[in-house]
């Protein structure tokens, strides 16, 4: 709910030249990389961008709106800022909300009692300047239009702005490769958000990540609201017209061609998807370009649909030692049913054979995923089905909650939010339990193997440790800050640094995090010739495991 609205006040901004910037995140990844982005296009404008709110002119939220919870803390923190400068010790002018929750309520984030200043949508960043320079005058002045923008884009992806990392020593990396989403699931805001599906230039997304592997990045995570859909036609040798087709491919028009031949199969869309990706440059392609710019830097991506994994993009995952082993596949339920009422294009029996087929092309390959429990309709039955898919894949990661109405979405217009709130949090328990369970048997699993991992830092709770991630995605707590050099100089002690790549044996588990002793610091090439995978001495590979269950089930 919005807030209620009071008379409006004056803003006490006195200049819109040279101000101290403050970004908070929330949310997902690609808000992180948005973030980044705010950050180069202040800087190109003269402005100074600041880690700490409490020395800023100005605050910006950067938000999420996929759930309720989501706005509820943005709410929170807004009504925290609004006491922040009315306090005459405080340096704090001016408040904007800016990203997915910006782009849902709009206008009514400034009527909300004072609490926002400036608005301004995922698609208008470049705005953010011109919006700031009028928040230094009176409120009561101001049209919605001089205080905010909410336009959505058909083209805009931000490729020829340099986004500013907030930490620009990390040794990780985010790189937008396409924005928006065009899958219409029917409980997702996102497509209201975000706006639809478009790509960057291949080469521009190679440039970039080729200036990031410059600046000391050993991982880059390439985002997408659905990045597996990514498709580059424009960089492409054939010319197309304005519906997508090729000029001169009739066969692309042809009504008996199969449209969804680019998905993974037994997966379908509210779209048709080959006048989109026909001669196009595919994800494939983008992944392996990113790859070979330095096999020492790893490469992962970000959020995908299942949909869109094909088997020339699990061959590439499979065959490119630096493109790590750890794939997102959102089921989001383990019903037919209810997958058909949440239009995902795709039923529990394909589901399971993609995640077949994965395990069989990438042997070890670790799967996450995403679940929503208590949506519309979903019965007990249903419910345990989403129960029998978690014992019976075994997910490494999923990320799980319970279901939010969103406004504007197909559920939202057609369906019933009818299953009470207590029974959906009763049933996401049984969820998290669940998948905690299958979690903790997987790690228990990994005692004893040997894992690359790339450190990130010292660990939150003990100096004496240091934090990293395997290829696999999991965290990986190294006892210790010194071990040996791997190679010729393998009695040669070294300090353990952010961006080493570490020799680590798994000695304990828990239900989210292994730990290890360090064996010594060493290169991704070295590593992969020696074992010819990013980890060894591993027990019978997971697609044997998944295949004993599968028939067991």
């Amino acid at each position: 709910p919005v807030p209620s609205s009071s008379s409006s006040s004056s803003s006490a901004l006195t200049s819109s030249s040279a101000l101290s910037i403050y970004i908070e995140t929330y949310g997902c990844q690609m808000n992180t990389n948005d973030s980044d982005i705010v950050r180069g296009i202040l800087r190109a404008h003269g402005h100074g961008v600041v880690n700490d709110a409490s020395h800023a002119d100005v605050v910006l939220l950067n938000t999420c709106a996929v759930r309720e919870g989501a706005e509820q803390k943005i709410w929170a923190r807004l009504a925290q800022l609004k006491a922040m400068k009315t306090s005459p010790e405080s340096t704090l002018r001016a408040v904007g909300v800016l990203g997915c929750m910006a782009e849902r309520l709009k206008s009514a984030l400034l009527r909300a009692d004072g609490l926002a200043d400036i608005v301004c949508g995922p698609d208008a960043y470049r705005d953010v300047p011109r919006l700031l320079a009028n928040a230094s005058r009176a409120t009561s002045e101001l049209t919605d239009d001089e205080r905010m923008n909410v336009l959505l884009s058909l083209d805009e992806t931000y490729a020829d702005v340099t986004p500013v990392r907030r930490d620009p020593s990390s040794p990780l990396a985010y790189v937008s490769v396409m924005r928006g989403c065009d899958n219409m699931c029917s409980f997702c805001v996102v497509p209201f958000t975000r706006g639809r599906e478009r790509s960057r230039a291949l080469d521009s997304i190679v440039r970039e990540c080729r200036d990031l592997v410059n600046a000391g990045v050993k991982e880059i995570t390439l985002l997408g609201q659905n990045v597996n859909s990514y498709a580059d036609k424009f960089s492409a040798s054939a010319v197309v017209d304005d519906l997508g087709y090729v000029v001169g491919d009739d066969a692309a028009k042809n009504a008996n061609a199969d449209p969804f031949a680019p998905y993974a199969k037994g997966f379908k869309s509210v779209y048709k998807p080959d006048a989109r990706r026909r001669h196009a440059y595919s994800f494939a392609d983008l992944v392996a370009a990113v790859a070979a710019i330095d096999r020492e830097v790893r490469v992962r991506f970000t959020s995908p649909h299942p949909k869109d994994f094909p088997d020339d993009l699990l061959r590439v995952v499979a065959e490119t030692p630096n493109v790590c082993k750890q794939l997102h596949m959102p089921a989001q339920s383990g019903s037919t049913t209810t997958l058909a009422r949440m239009r995902r294009g795709y039923t529990r029996e394909a589901y399971v054979d993609l995640i077949t087929r994965t395990r069989e092309m990438i042997p070890g390959v670790a799967i996450s995923s995403d679940f929503i429990s208590g949506f519309c309709g979903e019965t007990e039955a249903e419910h345990a089905e989403t129960i029998s898919l978690l014992e019976r894949v075994r997910f490494e990661t999923a990320y799980m909650f319970h279901y939010s109405l969103r406004d504007k979405t197909h559920a939202a217009r057609h369906l019933s939010d009818d299953v009470p709130e207590d029974v959906k949090k009763r049933r996401l328990a049984e969820v998290i339990d669940t998948f905690r369970a299958g979690a903790a048997r997987a790690n228990a699993e990994e005692i004893g193997r040997t894992h690359l991992v790339l450190v990130e830092g010292v660990a939150r709770k003990s100096d004496a440790q240091m934090s990293a991630r395997s290829d696999t995605g999991k965290r990986v707590i190294i006892e210790g800050r010194r071990t040996v050099r791997d190679g010729d100089d393998a009695h040669q002690e070294v300090d353990i640094k952010p961006g080493d790549y570490v020799i680590a044996r798994i000695e304990r588990a828990g239900p989210s995090t292994l730990i290890a002793r360090p064996l010594g610091v060493t290169t991704a090439t070295r590593f992969f010739e020696q074992h010819g995978a990013a980890w060894h001495a591993a027990p019978p590979t997971s697609v044997s495991m998944f295949q004993a269950d599968t028939a067991r089930a």
